[in-house]
């Protein structure tokens, strides 16, 4: 089926309308074999807060934006390789319902659809098109994927020290590696993380001491344990990235 589509001219004008819709700040995306699979409204666990983000779904790639003028304007474009993708789905908690993670080596998040059913086929067309490529390239799927990001409302005081409290002042800062909302003396440090950036990049003591003595994978809780411990009154959380605000601390 997306092979007989990939050269249909219905094919190439939905691809080109959603061009405009990022307008000239947004990268090209009609290449040859590409297919827009579909598109809808997602919420994604953002940094500060939840917020809507429009996503498309290719046979190659995900794309998303920030919603400007529904289905007429976007603006802040991420572009996402499938063949580097890993969804898994993550529990019900509260008013976040529906949801799953999005990990990649680079950036990684959850996001959240409005049904059930909307979240299930989202995340089977997502597993399709990753299978679809792999088996294409014979490549095998990634297991290096960056830490989901904590929120900053999951975090009133530093979650390495426990101790300092996080204020207009005393800022808050996440761990590239872990993902922890931490205080600044606990993450003074920086170390290379060459999936996620050429420089060295903030991470807390802890995780700078698992990673100098070559102990990394034995602090790294799974993302559905920690996601669900950072929804309750807590030692240790987990949570999500922001797009938003990539270059913050």
């Amino acid at each position: 089926m997306v092979d007989r589509l990939a050269n249909s001219e219905a094919n190439t004008r939905r691809i080109s309308i959603v061009e405009n819709c990022f307008g000239a700040a947004g990268q090209p995306l009609t290449i040859p074999g590409r297919v827009l699979i579909g598109e809808g409204v997602l919420t994604k666990l953002c940094r500060k807060k939840p917020k809507a983000r429009q996503f498309f779904l290719f046979n190659d790639i995900l794309v998303y934006g920030n919603i400007v003028i529904q289905k007429k304007k976007y603006n802040k474009q991420h572009i996402i390789p499938l063949e580097n993708v890993t969804i898994e789905s993550i529990q019900d908690e509260g008013d976040l319902r529906n949801g799953w993670l999005i990990k990649t080596p680079t950036k990684s998040f959850a996001v959240y659809a409005a049904t059930a059913t909307e979240k299930s086929e989202w995340m089977n067309h997502i597993n399709k098109c990753v299978s679809d490529l792999l088996s294409k390239s014979g490549k095998t799927p990634s297991n290096e994927h960056a830490a989901v990001w904590v929120p900053d409302s999951e975090a009133t005081v530093c979650m390495r020290c426990q101790k300092a409290k996080f204020t207009p002042v005393n800022r808050r800062h996440h761990c590239r590696k872990c993902g922890f909302v931490v205080c600044g003396p606990c993450s003074e440090k920086r170390f290379l993380i060459p999936s996620q950036s050429s420089k060295p990049v903030r991470i807390c003591d802890f995780c700078y001491d698992l990673l100098s003595t070559g102990d990394m994978p034995a602090c790294q809780p799974t993302r559905s344990d920690s996601y669900s411990q950072s929804l309750k009154p807590p030692l240790n959380d987990l949570s999500d990235d922001d797009d938003d605000e990539d270059s913050s601390d």
